[in-house]
């Protein structure tokens, strides 16, 4: 059996070992932490640290990046949890369950986009004016003139 080094098992963890530990690079640990997603602390070199649950925290945004979440919604998820500890599996239920309706929602929406492009590709007008994807519902028309872009969220 392999010898396991003790330094595996400190509270605190380097950037550069989270990187490692969680296979992302050091930017994207630098990148969630200034979204708000992780924390950490400096040292007396002035040097970040971690908590170890910061592992559980990145493989939680990895998963939830993956299925479509957007990062503001992960980080309002997050601050739900306590700090420095590790998300449980009753954690991953509670939120899942909160982006299972934006998933659904979202899968919806491009259902519908999908369907109205092949009526838009079949018949080839590309009107700006009565465009079920460019100009939905005429919306545009109330916004007065120049580039508008239609997004229900």
């Amino acid at each position: 059996m392999a010898k396991i080094d003790p330094q595996y098992f400190r509270q605190e963890l380097s950037v550069g070992e989270v990187a490692s530990r969680s296979g992302v690079a050091v930017s994207a640990v630098h990148f969630y932490e200034s979204k708000g997603l992780i924390k950490s602390w400096r040292n007396a070199g002035n040097q970040r640290r971690y908590h170890r649950d910061v592992l559980r925290r990145v493989a939680l945004i990895k998963v939830a990046q993956r299925t479509g979440i957007p990062l503001a919604s992960i980080r309002d998820a997050l601050q739900t949890l306590p700090d420095e500890r590790a998300p449980t599996a009753a954690d991953w239920r509670r939120l899942s369950a909160q982006w299972r309706q934006e998933l659904n929602n979202r899968i919806q929406r491009l259902t519908q986009m999908r369907d109205q492009l092949n009526k838009c590709i079949g018949c080839g007008c590309l009107s700006l004016r009565d465009c079920p994807l460019r100009n939905p519902w005429d919306e545009l028309s109330a916004e007065g003139s120049g580039a508008r872009l239609l997004d229900p969220d």
